[in-house]
């Protein structure tokens, strides 16, 4: 990585404790692509590991049009979490420790084996034992959430923190895009979809997770969680607010901001 990547690295791994944004990667890296973006990315994440963190899973985002919409890309992209980004479903959550946080509803699927760089969609469902309902937070630790997808992805695909369910869901392949979600802030629906709005089905995209950390010789290993993207738009949460995502006959999850 160039000493000019390794400076922005370094900022952006910086914010996480400031909370003070920097500029879009783009504008100080005019030359920045993706291969670059998540150079820088993989930097903030062996610096993550340097201080005893422990990468747990990946978070796929941009998976939905509405996320696309929302944030101006056209293309997905995966960041990772470690295990001190990880909350329960129905913990408060401090939101002194993000930027600009807001909040999207998800399912997160956890692998019961190794999944290889050229696997197709039979593999993945073969590969997946759990599947848990998911809330991601995202964060930007770029200014304003002036981002494009090169600086979403050097800023670890813009990921906060994740929750999960407590207790997996039983919910057949076949009937993954059906699943409904309904989110609501403090009573007020904020955002709804399907499993279908991912991608056409929310297993597509670790296909495409596979093989795109495969190109980077990074196998996913069993035991990992991945969140496959959002059902709907992010929408902004603040001290006090209590988020709820209704997932109808499978349950719903909570959060409880502070």
């Amino acid at each position: 990585m160039t000493p000019q990547f390794e400076r922005v690295a370094d900022a952006l791994f910086g914010a996480y404790a400031t909370r003070q944004p920097i500029e879009p990667p783009r504008l100080t890296l005019p030359e920045l692509d993706l291969a670059g973006a998540y150079a820088i990315q993989q930097f903030q994440e062996r610096a993550f590991e340097s201080q005893g963190h422990r990468v747990v899973g990946r978070k796929i985002g941009l998976t939905s049009l509405a996320m696309q919409q929302q944030l101006g890309v056209d293309s997905p992209d995966f960041g990772f979490f470690t295990d001190r980004m990880v909350y329960s479903e129905g913990d408060s959550i401090d939101v002194s420790q993000f930027i600009d946080p807001k909040i999207e509803p998800e399912l997160a699927f956890r692998l019961g084996t190794d999944l290889a760089p050229d696997a197709d969609f039979d593999a993945v469902v073969a590969a997946v034992d759990k599947t848990y309902l998911a809330a991601e937070i995202i964060d930007s630790r770029v200014r304003d959430w002036d981002i494009r997808l090169v600086d979403t992805v050097a800023d670890n695909a813009s990921c906060g923190a994740v929750i999960i369910g407590k207790t997996p869901v039983d919910v057949p392949v076949s009937e993954l895009p059906e699943v409904a979600v309904t989110m609501r802030i403090d009573g007020a629906t904020r955002g709804a979809g399907t499993g279908a709005d991912v991608m056409r089905h929310p297993l597509n995209p670790l296909v495409w997770l596979a093989r795109t950390l495969g190109e980077q010789g990074v196998t996913l290993r069993a035991g990992d969680l991945i969140l496959t993207g959002s059902f709907c738009g992010a929408a902004p949460v603040a001290a006090g607010a209590t988020v709820l995502c209704d997932y109808g006959h499978l349950g719903a999850l909570t959060a409880h901001f502070q």
